[in-house]
């Protein structure tokens, strides 16, 4: 096998676990899941609003999804650990599926996308931008953009800072998508400068002045 399709093969794996565990945990506030590879196995976490939902009455439910992810999405000895979501506003899987969530109960697409940009921005982000995109006022298919804040489209910042999910909403009128896009207020910049006082220096002179 190549590198290339080994690398595709591994990205497919990984989005279909993603879609899997975002059905199967959907009532515990699913946030996503983190994959590393190690001499033992597959180490996994799992973040969620609720984990006591994730690991189930004694074990049950982590104990589950260890078995079916061992045997029907070909995990090597999954070991599963399970972190809370401590801001779920920050999360882009947590507000993708809040969105698509009050879409299914009838909410107009722009409060939606309104709302979901002002609990992210209430949260402290630098920027974010969520799109709605679909059959959204007629038979032909759209697309809306909601966006505050700044917000890296490519490079280094991006690839290292940006938060992103998409969720597809079934109704009526067809399948609607919806992406979020996050810049957490942690984000570091490559051209950011700090400026560090020099204390030591100050100490320094004191001292030489109590000596004389």
């Amino acid at each position: 096998m190549s590198v290339v399709k080994h690398f595709i093969e591994e990205a497919v794996k990984k989005v279909k676990i993603n879609e899997f565990l975002r059905k199967e945990l959907d009532r515990s506030g699913y946030g996503g899941v983190d994959m590393t590879k190690t001499p033992l196995g597959t180490h996994m976490v799992i973040y969620a609003m609720r984990p006591g939902v994730v690991i189930g009455r004694a074990g049950r439910t982590i104990k589950n999804l260890t078995k079916i992810l061992e045997e029907a999405y070909d995990v090597p000895n999954p070991q599963i650990s399970v972190a809370e979501i401590e801001v779920p506003e920050l999360n882009a899987q947590v507000m993708a599926s809040r969105i698509a969530s009050s879409l299914t109960r009838g909410v107009h697409y722009r409060r939606a996308g309104y709302w979901g940009l002002n609990q992210i921005m209430g949260a402290g982000a630098l920027g974010a931008e969520v799109v709605i995109s679909g059959k959204l006022r007629s038979d032909r298919s759209r697309y809306e953009k909601f966006r505050d804040g700044y917000l890296a489209k490519s490079g280094d910042a991006a690839m290292k800072n940006i938060r992103k999910d998409i969720v597809h909403v079934p109704l009526k009128a067809g399948i609607l998508g919806v992406k979020v896009l996050i810049m957490p207020p942690d984000a570091k910049f490559p051209d950011q400068v700090s400026i560090i006082e020099e204390k030591n220096q100050e100490k320094t002179e004191t001292n030489v002045e109590a000596e004389e």
